[in-house]
């Protein structure tokens, strides 16, 4: 599979509907996947870490989730046209998993988030099978696998915050029956109606970390990464094709 690299990450250039009909085509082959969202604060903070790096290059998909990347793709005339965001990819799995009778299990948040955001999926997707979920403050590793492996999902979404998601799903993958193993961050708390999106008008334009920064103004230090990433991705573009 084709990747653009990012300031040494790889992203993965392909819109949902191909990551959707790639990873079904996997499920079919009995093959693993694993998917990993890609922002430029993840970037910035891989670029510092180099186990963090391995990880995120490692996985079989990596979306460019932030609108950021978006941006430096362009700037270095890449090949990425479309953000991808984990919820979105999740509710297109979802959907998959409704329409191909797949088992998922849900993995991570508090406890009433979880059971919450089981019952709302349930509701929408009728068909799908909702085959095992737990919270996220469960400490012994061994019963967590061992559960999700009785369970036998086709699809396991982790919540379990990033990037301790993405080194639980490396270091446990092997260990793990499912076919495609995602990290979705905070998806529980909107799947469950806890936390409300920005409104589509904001999605659709890129704006949603806009609306996030004027719900919550505390995280401009987070956007503050931006420039400074946009300038070192295009300044260090030839680095990343050798």
């Amino acid at each position: 599979m084709d990747r653009e690299m990012i300031l040494r990450v790889n992203v993965t250039p392909l819109n949902d509907k191909e990551i959707i009909d790639s990873i079904n085509q996997r499920i079919q082959a009995g093959l693993k996947s694993t998917i990993i969202a890609i922002n430029p604060e993840k970037i910035v903070r891989a670029n510092k870490n180099e186990a963090l790096l391995e990880l995120l290059n490692s996985a079989t998909y990596q979306i460019p989730d932030g609108i950021g990347v978006i941006i430096a793709s362009k700037l270095r005339r890449g090949a990425i046209q479309s953000r991808v965001t984990g919820i979105d990819l999740m509710e297109q799995l979802l959907e998959l998993a409704h329409a191909e009778r797949y088992r998922i299990y849900l993995f991570g948040a508090r406890d009433t988030v979880v059971a919450k955001a089981a019952e709302e999926i349930s509701k929408k997707y009728t068909n799908l099978e909702i085959a095992g979920f737990m919270h996220g403050y469960e400490q012994d590793t061994d019963k967590i696998v061992s559960d999700i492996n009785h369970c036998r999902p086709d699809l396991l979404f982790v919540a379990l915050g990033s990037p301790r998601q993405e080194f639980w799903i490396k270091e446990n993958l092997d260990k793990l029956n499912a076919k495609v193993v995602q990290g979705v961050g905070g998806s529980f708390d909107v799947l469950s109606g806890n936390v409300k999106r920005a409104p589509r008008v904001f999605r659709k334009t890129g704006l949603e970390w806009f609306y996030r920064l004027m719900k919550e103004p505390s995280r401009i230090r987070r956007q503050l990464v931006l420039p400074a990433f946009l300038l070192k991705a295009l300044l260090n573009r030839k680095e990343d094709l050798v």
